[in-house]
């Protein structure tokens, strides 16, 4: 019989440090200084600007974790880091590491008392300027694998306008106009998330094919004359009850035979599957107040109830994955 041990444990219940040691070497600029060449601990101080007795705390948790190699004295980039943290073209998560560090991590700290009170409190509309780009980046960032993979999983050669809902920086957007060059497009957001997503925008050729507009999906009238319409990542941030208005608003807003493309971290009937989005409510509930992950079951569930024919789901990226659905 194996011994028993507390390992298991003791692995999730110390990860917070493994999280924030890999904020602060992304935050220093560890990844960034060893994308040329490796380097010692004592030339990384320098070009980090870093003491370096507390450099090297920070790079040796991330040679633990497997994150960094050590030959020696010379650190380098493992070959993941380098490709999602090195800064050197591709996929870029560091955006998405200043945004759980600035934004999430000083949030979870209230995640016992939403758990307890059942909600917790509403952050959009309410970061500065700074966190708001912070916010954008980072979101974009952590949904550019699925944002990607829309464009080729579905086909959109038979549109001609589509509207995206809650669509951040215009991401989703840029990644299926850029494969169809005939499509237009209309990016539907709360006015802080517009400014970030108009400087986005701007140095972007795709972009001047996307119009941007400003509202509230529950308060104001969504744009019409669309014939797609995407929802991306914006259910989880709401209530089940809350969903079923949008879906309702949009349906409204949609002319028969108009499809609905709900990207999200959709789970199975026992809500432990995909591995990732059994974790991912606690930041929903902390960032949004009533924010939860759902099963592909409630959604079939709120799209009958609103007017919409669910046609199919398709796998993207990750634990993200589309429902297709019609206007009936």
């Amino acid at each position: 019989m194996a011994e028993l041990t507390p390992d298991p444990i003791m692995r999730i219940a110390l990860g917070f440090m493994a999280a924030k040691h890999l904020f602060i070497a992304s935050e220093i600029g560890v990844f960034e200084k060893l994308a040329g060449a490796p380097a010692t601990a004592d030339e990384l101080a320098t070009k980090c600007g870093i003491p370096r007795r507390t450099l090297r705390i920070i790079v040796d948790a991330m040679v633990s974790l497997g994150l960094l190699e050590r030959e020696g004295e010379r650190y380098r980039n493992s070959t993941a880091t380098a490709a999602f943290l090195g800064g050197k073209g591709g996929s870029d998560l560091r955006p998405m590491l200043r945004f759980l560090d600035r934004i999430s991590y000083p949030l979870w700290i209230s995640l016992e008392e939403a758990v307890r009170r059942g909600e917790g409190e509403r952050q959009f509309g309410r970061f500065s300027d700074e966190l708001q780009q912070i916010f954008s980046a980072g979101v974009e960032a952590f949904s550019a694998g699925a944002a990607v993979a829309l464009a080729p999983a579905y086909d959109f050669t038979s549109h001609h306008r589509v509207l995206d809902v809650g669509g951040g920086t215009g991401s989703f957007l840029i990644a299926v106009l850029r494969r169809y060059p005939a499509l237009q497009a209309t990016l539907f957001e709360l006015p802080g998330a517009c400014a970030a997503a108009r400087q986005r925008l701007a140095g972007e050729p795709a972009g001047t094919r996307i119009t941007v507009m400003e509202g509230d999906f529950f308060t104001d009238p969504l744009p019409e004359g669309h014939d797609a319409l995407i929802l991306a990542n914006t259910v989880h941030v709401l209530s089940a009850a809350h969903n079923i208005a949008l879906l309702q608003n949009m349906r409204r807003h949609a002319a028969a035979g108009a499809r609905l493309l709900l990207v999200d971290l959709w789970m199975d009937s026992t809500r432990t599957r995909p591995p990732a989005a059994p974790l991912m409510p606690g930041e929903f509930l902390v960032m949004s107040g009533d924010g939860q992950a759902y099963s592909e079951d409630e959604a079939d569930e709120w799209l009958t109830r609103t007017g919409w024919r669910k046609l199919e789901r398709r796998p993207l990226v990750g634990p993200s994955s589309v429902i297709v659905a019609e206007a009936a």
